[in-house]
């Protein structure tokens, strides 16, 4: 792919991505207005970061891939729920699957 595709890709996503947030404020408030409406709406966004880490974590090419990134997700998630500190969950899964990895998993 030439430069000047992935440049034009590149704006392309750019103004995609901010028509999509303008069209977010033209919403009239009656449809997001509610108190059942506003939790779905509040947890849409955790679905979708759930979505990703999912998929980035156990997607393989055709198959699911287990290996030392879910080993490092599953510490994560142990470690939020002991209420540590994001940059200790960060830094221990990171350091978790680097050793799991440095022993030859995954």
């Amino acid at each position: 792919m030439s430069a000047t595709a992935v440049w034009i890709t590149v704006i392309i996503a750019c103004v995609l991505g901010f028509a999509t947030k303008f069209a977010g404020y033209l919403v009239p408030e009656s449809l997001v207005d509610g108190r059942r409406r506003s939790r779905i709406i509040g947890l849409l966004p955790v679905a979708l970061l759930a979505g990703l880490v999912v998929t980035q974590t156990v997607g393989g090419d055709e198959s699911i891939t287990l290996d030392a990134r879910l080993a490092a997700v599953a510490l994560a998630v142990v470690l939020m729920w002991l209420r540590a500190n994001f940059i200790v969950v960060i830094f221990g899964a990171a350091a978790f699957a680097a050793g799991l990895r440095a022993l030859g998993w995954g």
